[in-house]
């Protein structure tokens, strides 16, 4: 029997209602939800911490930061310019470093200038919203002592010095 019924031509067309025909399931959602499980959300945005005493040359700063979550974080990304009273400060050139830790020694910079710093946390998922801007300030550069001003008596001298900063600056330490 399973010889001659397979010999037969067999039409087998199924017929169903017309509005099931016609309806268009929307899996978008669920593509959605099967997409956010097992992944990684993006990191939450760190915070730069102020300057700390002593971490300046007058080429160079140290610069830290914190990232307060739980989140996966594979690096960060550093951003710094130059802060200028010129009207058009947005157009200052910016600079970008790719660093793996919370902190970042940044070099070649300008004695007794000041430089706005801000940072955002990467991992597979994105790229953090960024953080807070700090502004550090490099150390000046060491005064030229104007030697042939030099006066001395027993118990006094009178040493001059000039400062090659543009910017000015607050004191001076005088060591013997």
């Amino acid at each position: 029997r399973l010889e001659e019924f397979l010999k037969k031509e067999v039409d087998l067309e199924l017929s169903t209602l017309p509005e099931f025909e016609e309806r268009v399931i929307d899996f978008s959602e669920v593509e959605q939800l099967m997409n956010s499980i097992n992944t990684i959300p993006a990191p939450c945005a760190p915070v730069i911490n102020p300057q700390a005493p002593n971490a300046a040359t007058g080429t160079s700063v140290r610069v830290c930061w914190s990232l307060f979550s739980d989140d996966t974080v594979e690096g960060y990304q550093l951003c710094y310019k130059t802060v200028s009273n010129e009207r058009r400060s947005d157009e200052q050139a910016e600079h970008m470093l790719q660093v793996k830790e919370t902190y970042c020694t940044i070099t070649n910079l300008l004695p007794n200038t000041q430089y706005e710093f801000w940072v955002s946390a990467l991992n597979a998922s994105g790229i953090s919203p960024p953080s807070e801007r700090a502004v550090y300030v490099t150390a000046p550069s060491p005064p030229t002592i104007k030697s042939k001003k030099i006066r001395s008596c027993e118990n006094a001298a009178l040493v001059c010095w000039e400062s090659r900063d543009i910017n000015p600056v607050d004191s001076y330490m005088v060591e013997l």
